[in-house]
């Protein structure tokens, strides 16, 4: 694990005047606050719920941004994030199709928010007719509600993408290792019971200080067929692992029971129930 430092600033307190019967109690709240700071910005990216009413969401849910266009079209188009600007292609390349778009974010002592990556969630939509015969009758608006459909999605071999862009110009890739061993880490005690150090630790040592993460850049968590996660940073694949749980536990910090977004994730369901309606019309 490589050392964490500080990932940003705060204003400096201003000097109390000379002779002041407080420099005492002061100096000991400055030095409080500035402990307080460092053991924070280990950024554990600890989650923060979006309860602002003025994000407007990606799309519709009654009428997804793709839903007109065809993939013979040739380029497609892009969804942007509307509070970071992040663009996401509709369609990446191998035909998987953007279900929903959300936001990550974390607190710092409750004193500050950051907008960490914004994120999109595709899926390949000739691998979703391995539900259709089991959710082909029901409608758009009733998989919306369905907690089961959501819980295959995540279980079954199904190939998707999450794609994650940087928008915080100060983060580090130790940042981001260390965060992703808490968050999937407790997804994976979550489903299997145990800590899984060493599968755990495989994953993380995939995202090496050598890579450079400016704002704009793009990290592609994949799962492909035979429960294969593949990382991709900047484009370039940096390594892949086979593990069923591995690929469940990323996939649920985006759209299973306590997902980083709440928003994003009723988007990515609505998205997921249409493309499955599509296939079975």
């Amino acid at each position: 694990m490589g050392s964490l430092r500080c990932p940003f600033s705060l204003p400096r307190p201003p000097k109390p005047p000379r002779g002041s019967t407080g420099a005492t109690s002061f100096r000991l709240a400055a030095a409080a606050i500035g402990a307080g700071i460092g053991f924070a910005v280990g950024f554990s990216l600890e989650s923060v719920a979006d309860t602002s009413g003025s994000r407007r969401k990606p799309w519709s849910h009654a009428s997804p941004i793709w839903a007109s266009l065809s993939l013979a079209d040739g380029p497609t188009g892009t969804s942007v994030e509307p509070r970071t600007g992040a663009a996401f292609p509709t369609v990446l390349d191998g035909g998987r199709r953007l279900t929903g778009i959300g936001l990550r974010k974390t607190s710092v002592l409750g004193l500050k928010n950051i907008d960490v990556y914004a994120f999109g969630v595709y899926a390949d939509d000739s691998d979703m007719k391995e539900l259709r015969e089991k959710y082909g009758t029901f409608s758009v608006s009733e998989l919306k509600e369905n907690k089961e459909f959501i819980s295959d999605v995540l279980d079954q071999d199904l190939r998707m993408t999450v794609r994650l862009q940087i928008v915080y110009n100060r983060l580090s890739i130790g940042s981001v290792r260390n965060a992703f061993a808490k968050t999937v880490g407790s997804r994976m005690q979550k489903f299997s019971g145990s800590d899984n150090r060493e599968l755990l630790q495989r994953f993380t040592s995939l995202f090496k200080d050598e890579y450079k993460l400016p704002r704009g850049s793009v990290i592609d968590l994949s799962r492909e067929q035979g429960y294969v996660l593949q990382i991709k940073i900047g484009g370039k694949e940096v390594g892949e692992i086979q593990s069923k749980l591995l690929c469940k536990s990323v996939l649920d910090l985006y759209f299973g029971e306590d997902p980083f977004d709440k928003r994003a994730k009723e988007d990515i369901q609505s998205g997921l129930a249409s493309i499955l309606q599509e296939r079975c019309n």
